[in-house]
């Protein structure tokens, strides 16, 4: 209940912000001054504040939703040698990859897991489960240290905001094209919009944002390959394919909220057309990529 409630203020949030600043940008209705066609510029500026705003405003605040949603608590002081060992681990990969110290957090779930995220490549946070260390040897918690730093020094939150931005954008124009045709051609509405415009706006928005989250999972599967041999370039090849077959062995566990799914080391399985809505490649594949590396 937590989690959904979080959810819900973060969105409602975000919509309150991105209306405000319509406001300033004086963007109003989506016609022209007649009130019979569309207005593209303020459809375009409508959509793109939507669309990118959303994005980059989650991105802005997901470390502060990771952690309120999982429970983080960042390392400050280190309370055992565990943490120490933490610490200092992500210490010598981040100097190594040429970025700012990350937070570095546990939070207490039994699955193995562990997630990067943050706004900027030098202030993010890199989340461990308890599961993990428990579960893991030392050479394979390294390595799943690794592929998250390899994400924060790849820019791939940033550039994963980027292009759910692009998405949303198109989605939001094409969508309200469609509505405005349908409320224009079919029922034949002369001025302003009827209820048709905002049916078949809503429903294509639904299927629209159905399909281009197909270039959204697939952007987010091919970051998870180049996060898995940036591991291997910081900690060694054989160690991030131990993790991989570790977390292969234990991958029935419980996973991530959704929110946070897509910055986890390992995703839900997908089968079939399913597949095209995983985040993350089957482990399998993954481990092949490894071996395949020269």
């Amino acid at each position: 209940m937590k989690r959904v409630l979080l959810f819900i203020a973060t969105n409602l949030a975000i919509i309150f912000v991105l209306s405000i600043v319509l406001n300033l940008l004086g963007v109003g209705s989506m016609l022209d001054e007649q009130g019979v066609g569309l207005d593209m510029t303020n459809l375009l500026i409508f959509a793109a504040v939507f669309g990118f705003g959303g994005a980059f405003i989650s991105l802005a605040m997901s470390k502060f939703v990771a952690k309120r949603m999982t429970g983080a608590k960042v390392i400050t002081t280190p309370g055992n040698e565990a943490e120490a060992w933490l610490l200092q681990t992500v210490k010598q990969q981040a100097e190594i990859a040429g970025i700012g110290m990350p937070e570095v957090a546990i939070y207490n779930a039994p699955e193995i897991n562990a997630f990067a995220t943050g706004m900027r490549r030098n202030n993010a946070l890199v989340a461990v489960s308890a599961g993990l260390l428990q579960s893991m040897t030392r050479d394979e918690a390294e390595a799943v240290l690794a592929h998250e730093v390899s994400h924060v020094a790849n820019g791939d939150m940033v550039t994963l905001a980027l292009i759910q931005g692009v998405v949303n954008t198109f989605v939001i124009v094409l969508s309200r094209v469609v509505g405005h045709f349908v409320d224009r051609v079919v029922f034949k509405t002369e001025r302003g919009h009827g209820p048709a415009f905002f049916i078949t706006s809503i429903v294509a928005q639904i299927v629209f944002g159905i399909l281009a989250s197909v270039i959204v999972f697939w952007f987010s599967r091919q970051r998870e390959f180049r996060a898995d041999a940036g591991a291997a370039r910081l900690s060694g090849r054989e160690k991030m394919i131990a993790a991989l077959e570790k977390l292969k062995r234990n991958s029935g566990q419980a996973q991530l909220p959704e929110q946070i799914a897509a910055f986890g080391i390992s995703g839900a399985k997908g089968l079939g057309i399913k597949r095209l809505f995983t985040t993350h490649p089957p482990l399998d594949e993954r481990i092949e990529a490894l071996k395949r590396m020269v």
